[in-house]
Protein backbone atom coordinates (compact mmCIF):
# COMPACT_ATOMS: atom_id res chain seq x y z
CA UNK A 1 0.00 0.00 0.00
CA UNK A 2 1.13 3.19 -0.60
CA UNK A 3 2.10 6.10 1.85
CA UNK A 4 0.08 8.76 0.60
CA UNK A 5 -3.00 6.14 0.29
CA UNK A 6 -2.32 5.07 3.97
CA UNK A 7 -2.56 8.55 5.45
CA UNK A 8 -5.46 9.44 3.45
CA UNK A 9 -7.20 5.80 4.76
CA UNK A 10 -6.40 6.46 7.82
CA UNK A 11 -7.95 10.02 8.26
CA UNK A 12 -11.32 9.51 6.51
CA UNK A 13 -11.87 6.67 8.89
CA UNK A 14 -10.51 8.92 11.95
CA UNK A 15 -13.45 11.44 10.71
CA UNK A 16 -15.98 8.73 10.09
CA UNK A 17 -15.70 7.79 13.40
CA UNK A 18 -15.82 10.97 14.99
CA UNK A 19 -18.87 11.86 13.06
CA UNK A 20 -20.70 8.43 14.63
CA UNK A 21 -19.60 9.09 17.84
CA UNK A 22 -20.54 12.69 17.75
CA UNK A 23 -24.11 11.94 16.68
CA UNK A 24 -26.34 13.52 14.76
CA UNK A 25 -27.89 16.60 15.18
CA UNK A 26 -31.44 17.63 14.04
CA UNK A 27 -33.17 20.90 14.51
CA UNK A 28 -36.60 19.30 14.77
CA UNK A 29 -35.35 17.11 17.92
CA UNK A 30 -34.28 20.28 19.67
CA UNK A 31 -36.43 22.16 22.72
CA UNK A 32 -37.75 25.20 21.36
CA UNK A 33 -36.36 29.03 23.09
CA UNK A 34 -38.57 31.73 22.30
CA UNK A 35 -37.30 35.30 22.67
CA UNK A 36 -39.07 38.84 21.61
CA UNK A 37 -37.93 41.93 20.33
CA UNK A 38 -39.66 45.22 20.45
CA UNK A 39 -40.29 46.51 17.35
CA UNK A 40 -42.09 49.79 16.19
CA UNK A 41 -40.98 50.32 12.62
CA UNK A 42 -42.39 49.38 9.01
CA UNK A 43 -39.72 46.97 7.56
CA UNK A 44 -37.77 44.00 8.99
CA UNK A 45 -34.54 42.38 7.36
CA UNK A 46 -34.47 38.73 8.73
CA UNK A 47 -31.00 38.14 7.20
CA UNK A 48 -30.75 34.24 8.27
CA UNK A 49 -27.18 33.42 7.25
CA UNK A 50 -28.17 30.28 5.06
CA UNK A 51 -30.50 28.72 8.31
CA UNK A 52 -33.68 27.42 7.20
CA UNK A 53 -36.11 30.09 8.73
CA UNK A 54 -39.92 30.23 8.58
CA UNK A 55 -41.37 34.48 7.89
CA UNK A 56 -44.85 34.70 9.32
CA UNK A 57 -47.47 37.23 10.39
CA UNK A 58 -49.25 37.37 13.29
CA UNK A 59 -51.43 39.42 15.37
CA UNK A 60 -49.14 41.07 17.47
CA UNK A 61 -47.00 44.35 18.32
CA UNK A 62 -43.87 43.10 19.02
CA UNK A 63 -41.34 40.30 16.95
CA UNK A 64 -41.01 36.61 17.98
CA UNK A 65 -38.36 34.38 16.99
CA UNK A 66 -38.24 30.66 18.06
CA UNK A 67 -35.60 28.52 17.50
CA UNK A 68 -34.84 25.01 18.05
CA UNK A 69 -30.73 24.69 17.63
CA UNK A 70 -29.47 20.86 18.48
CA UNK A 71 -25.84 19.96 18.89
CA UNK A 72 -24.12 16.71 18.76
CA UNK A 73 -21.51 15.47 21.40
CA UNK A 74 -18.01 17.07 20.87
CA UNK A 75 -19.86 20.05 19.58
CA UNK A 76 -17.87 22.73 22.03
CA UNK A 77 -17.53 25.34 19.12
CA UNK A 78 -21.50 25.25 18.56
CA UNK A 79 -23.15 29.07 18.99
CA UNK A 80 -26.12 30.45 17.76
CA UNK A 81 -27.84 33.99 18.06
CA UNK A 82 -30.30 36.41 17.71
CA UNK A 83 -30.18 40.18 17.85
CA UNK A 84 -32.42 42.71 16.32
CA UNK A 85 -30.27 46.09 15.32
CA UNK A 86 -31.78 49.58 15.59
CA UNK A 87 -31.59 49.41 11.93
CA UNK A 88 -34.16 46.55 11.58
CA UNK A 89 -32.67 44.04 10.65
CA UNK A 90 -33.03 40.71 12.53
CA UNK A 91 -29.71 38.79 12.36
CA UNK A 92 -30.26 35.19 12.99
CA UNK A 93 -27.06 32.96 13.29
CA UNK A 94 -26.47 29.13 14.15
CA UNK A 95 -22.46 27.79 13.65
CA UNK A 96 -20.62 25.00 14.40
CA UNK A 97 -16.89 24.94 14.13
CA UNK A 98 -14.20 21.89 13.93
CA UNK A 99 -15.93 18.82 13.95
CA UNK A 100 -18.76 19.57 15.61
CA UNK A 101 -22.07 18.84 14.25
CA UNK A 102 -25.43 21.16 14.81
CA UNK A 103 -28.38 22.05 13.13
CA UNK A 104 -30.65 24.59 13.70
CA UNK A 105 -33.95 26.52 12.68
CA UNK A 106 -35.61 29.58 13.33
CA UNK A 107 -39.58 31.13 13.02
CA UNK A 108 -39.97 34.97 12.86
CA UNK A 109 -43.52 36.53 14.04
CA UNK A 110 -44.27 39.76 12.96
CA UNK A 111 -47.03 42.14 13.62
CA UNK A 112 -49.16 42.16 10.19
CA UNK A 113 -48.63 46.04 9.36
CA UNK A 114 -44.74 45.18 8.33
CA UNK A 115 -43.33 44.62 5.83
CA UNK A 116 -40.69 41.97 5.71
CA UNK A 117 -37.08 41.52 3.65
CA UNK A 118 -34.98 38.17 3.42
CA UNK A 119 -31.51 39.10 3.22
CA UNK A 120 -32.12 42.53 1.75
CA UNK A 121 -34.62 41.42 -0.63
CA UNK A 122 -38.71 41.85 -0.92
CA UNK A 123 -40.79 38.68 0.32
CA UNK A 124 -43.96 37.81 -0.19
CA UNK A 125 -44.56 38.38 3.50
CA UNK A 126 -46.55 41.77 3.32
CA UNK A 127 -49.48 41.68 6.23
CA UNK A 128 -52.65 43.60 5.48
CA UNK A 129 -51.67 46.91 7.36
Amino acid sequence: MNRRFGVTWTVAVVTATLVVISGCAKASNADPETKTFEFSGDTLNVKANDVPTDLATSDRSDVEVTRWFSTGAGASGANATWTLSDDGTLHLTAECSGLANCDAKFRVEVPQHVKVLRDGRETDLKGDG
